[in-house]
């Protein structure tokens, strides 16, 4: 079985978010020219459209959050906490912070977004060696419950570990939902179920994130991204139908609507942020040596319901490099010869089982297959 998530820190003290206030404007450029300025980043601006682009030393950029595709992962599944999550749990928050500052110059250890976040580094770093004037890149934030006294091990631990994560949101126990829209989040990264199913309920692409019993190795110069395809990229309506009256007649209802194509689902936006990403090593004649790969795994049969998925994200005008229709086989053993960085399914059996193949998966909390989960979850 899957190790489960623990329940995240809460403490109700200070509030404060390493940005502006996420609104609309300046804010967000003199903010990020107040932090590059400090770190003696600041090169000669150059006019581009109407306004300042903001180019660093080596062609690195802060980029506005409304140009870039924004990653926000929390601190319990980028680095591993659980130690820190006991002492909370056993001895309060007070003892908690106290221990984190004795302890922050050790750095943590990496957690289960890790070697996906260090995917995302090495595409922005070919982005940037072909665009060196584009915003358009991955531009990760750190979202955490915590205390902004926990910053200095974060930072410490982020510079241990080579990471280019210059954003944080430290909300001292308080949702970070809001802030999630202010940074234009593309795909938000949790090991709180809660916090998740928030996200989702106002349309911002999220998964929970558990950390396999063991981890296979993955690709350093390739980001893979494996997603289900009912429920994940598309509505929850065929699986309702299979819920509803079965197999054969959820294979009438797809032949019935082969054309209609079905609607999208919450991690659409974030196929879509992937593919205008690739379009951009495509143009420069890179596509067998595109450093983001996308994949379907799906339980679907290709032949009887296959071809509504495949006509639908046609449609959509996206493109998966690979899919695989496997008619209800198990999806572990394939995703574990892909060896993705993530894997997206809506429902926990599948989660587990990728897991137990040691990928790191990641479940999104949406549709009919939760009242399932929840049923289970009760007995």
């Amino acid at each position: 079985m899957v190790k489960m998530s623990v329940e995240p820190v809460k403490v109700k003290e200070l509030q404060i978010c390493a940005s502006s206030n996420g609104e609309k404007g300046d804010s967000w450029e003199e903010a990020d020219e107040l932090q590059q300025d400090r770190l003696g980043l600041i090169a000669e601006p150059k006019q581009v459209a109407g306004r300042r682009a903001r180019k660093v030393e080596g062609g690195v950029f802060f980029p506005k959050p409304e140009n870039a595709v924004t990653i926000a992962v929390s601190t319990r599944v980028l680095f591993r906490t659980e130690r820190e999550q006991k002492v909370f749990e056993r001895h309060g928050v007070e003892e908690y912070l106290r221990y984190q500052i004795e302890h922050e110059n050790e750095p943590f250890a990496p957690g289960p977004a890790f070697p996906f976040v260090k995917a995302l580094e090495a595409v922005n770093s070919r982005l940037r060696q072909l665009y060196p004037q584009s915003e358009e890149l991955f531009d990760i934030v750190l979202v955490t419950y915590n205390h902004a006294h926990v910053g200095v091990r974060l930072i410490n631990t982020i510079n241990h570990h080579n990471l280019f994560i210059e954003r944080f949101c430290m909300t001292g126990g308080s949702s970070p939902i809001g802030y999630l829209k202010a940074w234009h989040t593309n795909l938000y990264l949790s090991a709180d179920a809660e916090k998740v199913r928030e996200a989702l309920a106002e349309g911002i692409a999220a998964a929970t994130m558990f950390m396999p019993e063991k981890q296979t190795e993955v690709s350093a110069s390739q980001l893979r991204v494996a997603f289900d395809g009912d429920a994940v990229l598309f509505s929850d309506e065929s699986e309702r139908i299979f819920k509803a009256h079965g197999l054969d007649r959820f294979f009438e209802h797809e032949r019935e609507n082969e054309d209609t194509l079905l609607d999208h689902g919450p991690l659409k936006g974030f196929l879509e942020a992937l593919g205008k990403l690739q379009k951009k090593f495509y143009a420069k004649g890179q596509r067998l040596d595109c450093p983001i790969r996308t994949y379907l795994v799906t339980a679907r049969s290709a032949a009887s319901s296959g071809i509504r998925a495949l006509k639908t994200l046609r449609a959509w005008g996206l493109e998966i490099d690979e899919a695989l229709f496997l008619a209800g086989a198990p999806k572990g053993p394939m995703l574990e010869k892909i060896r993705p960085h993530i894997y997206f399914d809506d429902q926990m059996f599948h989660v587990e089982g990728a897991a137990e193949m040691g990928t790191v998966a990641a479940h999104v909390p949406y549709g009919v297959a939760q009242k399932r989960d929840a049923r289970q979850a009760g007995k």
